[in-house]
């Protein structure tokens, strides 16, 4: 069984494309192939003009993995610190700097507490700050909502409204539709390993995808059709 088919999408300089999917349509796959994770039996990648093999494509890529994996006996201080030295941040400011990425995903209180007293949802944030530490052009989250509770997610929410408004490249995958709704430019729907269909927030106002006496958000109206047309037909 492939995993993708045919699978083609371009993200445009600045802006936040979502990829959202039932479980199992490949958007993780897609997102491991980008990072050169794992190679495509055939077709053409390219990030940031360049192969994902090639390691200068990401000198400006910041990564969240669905399911971070950080070292337990260090703290999250010790991670960033690391962070800044892979991408060759040096000088009096680069405790300035950590210390301000930690407070901006409200992690300022645990500087010092090793990595396995952390929650998932403290672990979650402290590994989006691995990703935002050097100020990435672009942007790859997988699931970064991924066991937050609602004031953690809005506070990735605002992180990445806030990036959008910088001119940062984001690409992320998620299955909270009314997230993806909100700060997407574009959103593309996946579908046993193919983009079923792609629109945007404002595509969504079509009267079409907002059906009367419905407790469904437009998105999720065009989800559901969009699923249930392409299952139908195959």
């Amino acid at each position: 069984m492939l995993a993708l088919q045919n699978l083609s999408f371009q993200v445009k300089r600045g802006e936040v494309f979502g990829i959202i999917g039932p479980n199992g349509a490949g958007k993780s796959t897609s997102l491991k192939i980008l990072m050169g994770f794992v190679r495509q039996d055939q077709g053409h990648v390219l990030l940031n003009g360049l192969s994902p093999l090639n390691p200068l494509s990401h000198q400006q890529l910041g990564y969240l993995p669905e399911h971070p994996c950080l070292y337990k006996h260090l703290t999250i201080y010790d991670h960033l610190r690391f962070a800044t030295q892979i991408n060759k941040i040096h000088g009096p400011k680069v405790k300035n700097k950590i210390l301000s990425v930690l407070e901006r995903v409200n992690l300022q209180e645990s500087v010092k507490l090793p990595i396995r007293h952390f929650s998932k949802g403290m672990t979650q944030r402290g590994a989006l700050a691995y990703a935002l530490i050097h100020e990435p052009d672009l942007l790859i989250l997988d699931e970064p909502m991924s066991g937050l509770d609602p004031v953690g997610r809005k506070l990735v929410l605002d992180i990445i409204q806030e990036y959008k408004k910088k001119g940062t490249t984001i690409l992320f995958c998620s299955h909270i539709l009314t997230d993806v709704e909100r700060v997407c430019s574009r959103i593309a729907i996946m579908h046993r390993g193919r983009i079923a269909a792609t629109i945007s927030p404002a595509e969504l106002t079509n009267p079409a995808y907002s059906q009367k006496d419905s407790q469904q958000s437009p998105l999720e109206s065009f989800f559901f059709q969009t699923i249930q047309s392409k299952t139908e037909n195959t």
